[in-house]
């Protein structure tokens, strides 16, 4: 599980270090993708792997409904693979910076199953706008789960 906000920043490379805590999941590869909200998505290997036999394993309509070739052609056209170096750095290639807006100062986040890296203007600008919408959901919570 990935869990916290880090700030690394892009180096002249282009490259980000990842946060300690989440090396270890990431360290036997990983893939890097487009994420909703102009994030990207950073999913261990494996868990790449089984999101996509998911998706594959959708049923006939799925595959037949425009909005989910779409998705898939995003998800799977922007996808980086690599594996980290020994500091724990990746490169961020180029159309995967633009798509996210990524220049310098990065927010890292853990998201449950997967990392996701915004610029941390964006970041902090969607923190604000969801701040309203995050406490109405408290009330959508089953009892006892929070």
């Amino acid at each position: 599980m990935f869990l916290g906000t880090h700030t690394p920043r892009l180096d002249d490379k282009h490259r980000l270090v990842l946060p300690a805590r989440f090396r270890e999941p990431l360290a036997d590869g990983l893939v890097i993708t487009r994420g909703q909200e102009r994030c990207l998505c950073v999913w261990p290997l494996e868990g790449f792997r089984a999101a996509t036999a998911q998706l594959a394993a959708t049923p006939l309509t799925a595959l037949t409904s425009k909005t989910a070739r779409d998705y898939q052609r995003l998800l799977f056209a922007g996808a980086h693979d690599e594996v980290p170096d020994r500091q724990g750095r990746v490169t961020v290639p180029q159309p995967l910076r633009e798509y996210a807006g990524l220049v310098r100062d990065c927010a890292v986040i853990g998201a449950n199953s997967r990392v996701e890296i915004w610029s941390a203007t964006a970041w902090t600008e969607y923190l604000a706008a969801q701040e309203d919408t995050f406490s109405a959901l408290s009330q959508e919570v089953p009892p006892g789960l929070l």
